[in-house]
């Protein structure tokens, strides 16, 4: 059974990716902020790591560094919003968002993703990573 890290600080978002992910079969692992994400990275490497990037106690792009210099080889999707708060703040597409993705691919992430997204792209992305 393929393994996930999912590493946000969001409860709903972390608990909602790692139910998809169960339902679709993948062992997951949570973590709620980079530092422990790494941590458990580092302890028990997963499959795939899907990483937010905007977080308290080291970022995404932090968290993106390190397992990519440790572990040449990880599988990591990050993820973000953003940083818009609230429903009605968020706009896909925005300069900062992209600027955040662009930010996360140059540090070593092999995909990346804007919130919200669907199930079927999360489930696409990871099973393609985890064929490569």
């Amino acid at each position: 059974m393929a393994s996930v890290l999912v590493i946000d600080d969001e409860p709903d978002v972390r608990d909602s990716i790692r139910v998809v992910l169960e339902r679709a079969g993948f062992a997951v692992v949570t973590a709620d902020n980079g530092l422990s994400g790494v941590e458990d990275y580092f302890q028990r490497p997963a499959d795939v790591v899907i990483v937010d990037i905007i977080m308290p106690r080291s970022n995404g792009v932090e968290v993106i560094k390190k397992i990519r210099a440790a572990f040449a080889g990880a599988r990591i999707i990050a993820i973000t919003g953003g940083g818009n708060f609230g429903p009605l703040g968020y706009q896909p597409g925005t300069i900062v968002t992209d600027a955040y993705l662009e930010s996360a691919r140059q540090s070593g992430a092999d995909a990346v993703m804007t919130k919200p997204f669907h199930r079927s792209e999360l489930l696409a992305l990871v099973r393609s990573l985890v064929r490569n």
